[in-house]
């Protein structure tokens, strides 16, 4: 009967496909807590600091938001001012993700669920709508989060 022997090379090989792919699913696995917590992050700001502070400070600089009439607000700088508008003064917003997810290297995921806005009119009547969102994040060159489209 004769002996099969694996060359050195070859196992040598086979360990570095199995450690690139455990690194990329630890890649995936951080990123997609580290998104959750930017979410989380996100909404705690909004709750605590306002609107118009939350979502400039968490969009990346050429994020896109969806405004009205599906027209598309481009860059940090113009959803800055968007959300700078009066009527977002009595204005609240909260969600939860149902769902986050993040490429094999880590550096893109996006998240959806259900949110809740909320607004007050000059008279301090409240009307709210509910709805789904979809965010995109990118990881920033400083290890932060930051959405590319919400």
């Amino acid at each position: 009967m004769r002996q099969f022997k694996l060359p050195g090379s070859f196992l040598i090989l086979f360990f570095l496909v199995c450690s690139c792919q455990t690194a990329t699913i630890n890649l995936k696995e951080t990123a997609k807590k580290e998104i959750e917590q930017s979410e989380k992050d996100f909404l705690k700001m909004s709750t605590d600091s306002g609107i118009k502070v939350a979502f400039p400070y968490y969009a990346d600089t050429d994020a896109v938001v969806k405004g009205n009439n599906d027209s598309l607000i481009k860059g940090k700088i113009a959803i800055a001012h968007l959300y700078a508008s009066p009527i977002f003064d009595h204005a609240s917003v909260t969600w939860s993700p149902d769902f986050v997810d993040a490429s094999e290297d880590g550096n893109f995921g996006y998240t959806y669920g259900k949110y809740i806005w909320q607004s007050k009119d000059s008279s301090g009547k409240v009307s709210e709508s509910k709805g789904v969102f979809h965010t995109v994040w990118k990881k920033q060159k400083d290890g932060s989060w930051k959405y590319v489209w919400d």
